[in-house]
């Protein structure tokens, strides 16, 4: 069983930037990040994989830069030019898979391993 744990969430102003990071217990090929604002479904942001093959939900190109660190096993999501709406809790997932369909990578049921989340709240 993996084990992942989030931390760097926090409030900020819009146009603030914030980097969350996540540590895997062990290695995992394929690795991103979701969040889930209230009353909405939870929606991919970034993910990652072994390859450093990167992929970006829309909304935030140019804005979010997914990246890793193999050797400490910790996934990383710099987080710039924030607004309002990217207020959500955010997640860490991870599989130890991977696949060279990259749009999959931003799919909830690829991922076996999750963590408990980070809120990140952007004030208007």
């Amino acid at each position: 069983q993996v084990q992942l744990v989030e931390s760097g969430g926090g409030s900020v102003q819009s146009g603030g930037s914030l980097t969350l990071s996540c540590t895997a217990s062990e290695y995992t090929f394929s690795m991103g990040w979701f969040r889930q604002a209230p009353g909405k479904e939870r929606e991919g942001v970034a993910a990652i994989d072994d390859s450093v093959t990167t992929t970006y939900a829309d909304s935030v190109k140019g804005r979010f830069t997914i990246s890793r660190d193999a050797a400490k096993n910790t996934l990383y999501l710099q987080m710039s030019s924030l607004k309002p709406e990217d207020t959500a809790i955010y997640y860490c997932a991870a599989d130890k898979g991977g696949t060279t369909q990259r749009r999959l990578l931003l799919r909830e049921a690829f991922y076996m391993y999750w963590g408990q989340g980070t809120q990140v709240t952007v004030a208007s």
